[in-house]
């Protein structure tokens, strides 16, 4: 069975725009497997952080900093994730932590404006070597919230971030500054879709005021030559024992449980484990 895969063409789009979009990256089988863990881990809904936005709704947050060997850890693990991400950021990366961002029905909160690097910076990366990708597990709309971007705003480097609710924010003078010259894209994306973004592309969410979840899995990368020169709550460089594409699927139904160590952004005054 072949699988989607990040090319040559989409790493000229990355650098370009700062991100690509991966359409039915993922299938319906893998991700309806991804839900179900959703609902069924208890340890994730133990582990859940809610971070306020700038207007005082919340998002539900799940960190956990290493892949492990359940569903989630196949997909973070999966070749085409780390084969991708290696080409994206043009050299071998590790797993630098995953995460769940869930926005319930009328009550999901906002993501305010931010670089990812705003704060990864503070984790003692010397360099903006790192990405994400966000894996749509519900269909994402602009009405539930879905990332918004503004095209080609990596290329602004990182720019000062602060207080904003209980997020960490972008300074808004030079995001609105930034409006002015580029593009403000909504990725609307379908279960299954892949979103790929650098660490210093801007973005943000809306609240979710509609009637659906907005669930997604964000998985982010470092390169290993960008090993922190400190200690931090996310991992230095560390092995990733790749795993083939098939694993998702013939892994299954599998739960982390208490195997699992999550980390609870609110212990933490910068807010690191903040996403989109």
């Amino acid at each position: 069975m072949s699988y989607p895969q990040v090319t040559t063409s989409d790493r000229i789009a990355f650098e370009r725009d700062g991100y690509v979009l991966k359409p039915a990256f993922f299938d319906a089988e893998e991700v309806a497997l991804l839900g179900r863990a959703i609902a069924l881990d208890p340890a994730i809904a133990r582990n859940v952080t809610r971070l306020a936005d700038s207007h005082g709704a919340s998002t539900e947050l799940a960190l956990w900093n290493h892949p492990g060997e359940d569903v989630f850890g196949m997909v973070a693990r999966s070749a085409r994730v780390v084969d991708g991400m290696e080409l994206l950021l043009g050299g071998a990366v590790y797993h630098y932590h995953s995460k769940l961002t869930m926005k319930r029905p009328r009550l999901g909160g906002a993501w305010d404006w931010h670089q990812d690097y705003g704060y990864w910076y503070h984790n003692g990366c010397l360099f903006p070597d790192l990405a994400s990708v966000m894996i749509a597990i519900d269909p994402c709309r602009r009405v539930n919230g879905c990332l918004e971007v503004l095209r080609g705003s990596h290329r602004m480097g990182r720019i000062e971030h602060g207080r904003v609710g209980g997020q960490t924010g972008a300074d808004m003078a030079r995001v609105e500054e930034a409006m002015k010259v580029l593009d403000h894209v909504y990725c609307e994306m379908d279960p299954g879709d892949a979103l790929f973004f650098h660490c210093n592309t801007l973005h943000a969410s809306g609240p979710n005021i509609s009637e659906r979840s907005r669930n997604v899995l964000l998985c982010c990368y470092n390169r290993m030559s960008n090993n922190p020169y400190r200690e931090h709550h996310h991992p230095r460089a560390t092995p990733l024992e790749k795993v083939a594409d098939s694993a998702i699927r013939e892994r299954g139904l599998v739960l982390a449980g208490d195997e699992r160590t999550f980390y609870d952004a609110r212990h933490d005054e910068t807010v690191e484990a903040k996403t989109g």
